[in-house]
């Protein structure tokens, strides 16, 4: 049975948007997605739906983990859509290429096709690469400024008495 036709209706009654599903080591990964992100309710709830759907229409033989999730800040990119969402934004990925080593690249999405993601990668320049192609592909999550340091503690202070 497939899935993803009925777990997206389900989980869009509950103002979410199925972002991923995939069966992978005896796990149904579920990641559901909204503007403005997923709360721990809203997950709660898609869990509770999700499970009671599996349950009453039995689509898996065996025995399975059920995983709902939220993308996360540095989301797996699996498909041209998920792709089509990062415009603009840093990711990083490993090309596999025939005869040669596999192939790291970061940089900023520039255009998506059904096929193909290409990059603006400071090492490479602009490069395109064939979805079949990508091991594996996420989000980069860029930190803010680094923190400015603190005094230490135990320090003596310039207002610390001194010779009395």
């Amino acid at each position: 049975m497939e899935l993803e036709t009925p777990l997206r209706s389900l989980l869009s009654d509950l103002g979410l948007d199925l972002y991923d599903l995939e069966m992978a080591k005896g796990t149904l990964h579920v990641v559901v997605n909204r503007p403005g992100g997923v709360d721990l309710e809203s997950l709660t709830k898609a869990n509770r739906a999700v499970s009671e759907w599996l349950d009453e229409h039995d689509p898996i033989a065996g025995r399975f983990t059920l995983d709902v999730s939220s993308p996360g800040l540095e989301r797996k990119l699996r498909t041209a859509t998920h792709f089509a969402t990062t415009v603009g934004e840093v990711v990083t990925l490993r090309e596999m290429r025939d005869g040669e080593p596999t192939r790291r690249l970061e940089g900023t999405v520039v255009a998506v096709e059904d096929d193909a993601v290409t990059l603006d990668d400071s090492e490479h320049g602009r490069v395109s690469v064939p979805i079949a192609r990508i091991e594996r592909a996420r989000t980069v999550f860029k930190w803010g400024a680094e923190a400015k340091p603190t005094p230490s503690r135990g320090k003596a202070s310039s207002s610390s008495k001194e010779g009395q």
